[in-house]
């Protein structure tokens, strides 16, 4: 063992997430020597991070090593750890594409990152480059944990976990976190008196319990003061995404008991309830924030233009600690300090009532050991019954990339909640067609030309 952790970050020029990451796990004494590898495909945005890493290097006053790399391989050499954030694409023209084809259809999403075409066609996209990773991982640093931060999460876990079973990794989010803050602040209860047990799949895990510390020790349930405050009105509050008041998911607690970790944004995407033509009064009542993600973007971008010139002018940069677990379990795995995380990897039986090869999200207990995931048994079973509509999206996309089977990504598309309640069968086959076609450069190559395919 190295006397100091080298950790690569494949997609750095992702500079805003790889700067909150490397300002935790610098603030971390064990880790402020650490080697950080950044590799990116951009030189612009990779010399772009490399200035931000050194300046947190000198704010911090670390001893700390940043190094840049456009190959890949040479990036991974020797890594204990492996960040990775990229998405293959980018905003143009993939994300573009993703929502105004559907748009001719008349299918409208809000993030489509996760699940529905947008969903299934970036997980055709975003799996092949990292098998790629784990590839190379394999050849140069097989020991190394990947923690994965990119999107659709449960199709990209469950991808690695069947093709590359003996790679280390873990599909890392901040929705169950980032939802617990959110209710607290509902409740007006201070986060850190907040106790909460969550398990599902990404983006649709639940908060089976969500408790209050009482002054003598004991635990007070809070799904009473959650339904109360969403009956008198009282929640959800504003102020945490102005453009998505919450309502999907407060609707979604009073019909099934339980509160979705994910945001209500995404929420509605991934059931046939919320969006639907023709119902302006269901998208105006929940608040529904169409186009949600491009709208992102444009703001990202038009924002990076003016940060990047203030981090380069900078002679010091504020480091603040950010909600994400990477340096929780990098810190963990090297000194053998323990800590729990909630990460996504492959079931095996943690969930009893979803499928054993599917990706899990569940409370880990980390340490020197590496990241062992928890026992929680069945899932109530409306909440089973709900993931399981998003489970068979993904799990046929998974096939479709495991197979080289280009059917198997129209039955995606055919299972997808959102797209059935909103389109036939010759719709969801025709938009799956447009969709492969414009991507096409983008794709591997048995999912292109699918008209000609299907013709001849």
């Amino acid at each position: 063992m190295a006397a100091h952790p080298k950790i690569a970050f494949i997609g750095a020029g992702s500079t805003v997430f790889m700067k909150n990451i490397v300002g935790d796990v610098l603030q971390r004494p064990a880790l402020s020597c650490a080697t950080i590898a950044l590799m990116d495909i951009n030189p612009q945005r990779l010399e772009e991070s490399a200035v931000v890493v050194n300046k947190l290097i000198s704010t911090l006053g670390a001893q700390a090593k940043a190094e840049t790399y456009s190959d890949q391989k040479k990036a991974l050499a020797n890594a204990d750890f492996v960040v990775v954030a990229f998405q293959i694409g980018g905003y143009e023209p993939c994300t573009v594409t993703d929502f105004e084809v559907p748009k001719k259809y008349g299918l409208r999403q809000t993030i489509a990152d996760t699940l529905g075409v947008g969903g299934i066609m970036r997980g055709l996209r975003t799996v092949p480059h990292l098998w790629k990773i784990c590839e190379d991982m394999r050849a140069v640093c097989p020991s190394a944990i990947m923690l994965q931060y990119v999107n659709p999460m449960a199709i990209n876990t469950w991808a690695i976990a069947e093709k590359y079973p003996d790679i280390k990794q873990v599909g890392l989010c901040h929705s169950v976190q980032g939802t617990a803050m959110e209710l607290a602040h509902d409740l007006d209860i201070p986060y850190e008196e907040i106790r909460y047990r969550s398990a599902g799949i990404n983006h649709m895990a639940f908060f089976l319990t969500f408790e209050h510390r009482q002054k003598d020790g004991s635990y007070r349930n809070l799904y009473p003061d959650l339904h109360r405050a969403y009956r008198e009105g009282r929640a959800p509050k504003p102020g945490w995404n102005p453009r998505c008041p919450n309502k999907v998911r407060y609707e979604m607690l009073k019909r099934l008991g339980y509160f979705v970790t994910e945001s209500s944004e995404h929420f509605a995407e991934y059931t046939p309830y919320f969006i639907k033509e023709g119902r302006e009064d269901l998208i105006e009542k929940f608040g529904i924030p169409l186009d949600e993600y491009p709208k992102r973007c444009i703001e990202q971008i038009e924002r990076w233009k003016g940060q990047a010139e203030a981090y380069r002018s900078a002679d010091k940069i504020e480091v603040e600690s950010s909600k994400e677990y990477a340096s929780s379990i990098i810190n963990s795995v090297w000194t053998g300090e323990p800590s729990v995380i909630y990460g996504n990897l492959r079931n095996n039986g943690c969930i009893t009532s979803l499928p054993e090869n599917c990706a899990a999200e569940v409370p880990c207990l980390v340490d020197a050991s590496g990241i062992q995931p928890t026992f929680i048994g069945d899932l109530p079973p409306q909440l089973t019954a709900l993931m399981r509509t998003n489970i068979n999206v993904q799990e046929l996309t998974v096939q479709a990339l495991m197979t080289e089977n280009r059917e198997h990504i129209y039955h995606a598309a055919m299972m997808d909640p959102h797209t059935a309640a909103e389109l036939d069968l010759d719709q969801i086959w025709s938009l799956v067609d447009d969709l492969l076609d414009a991507h096409d450069t983008w794709l591997p190559d048995w999912a292109r030309s699918t008209r000609k395919a299907r013709v001849a």
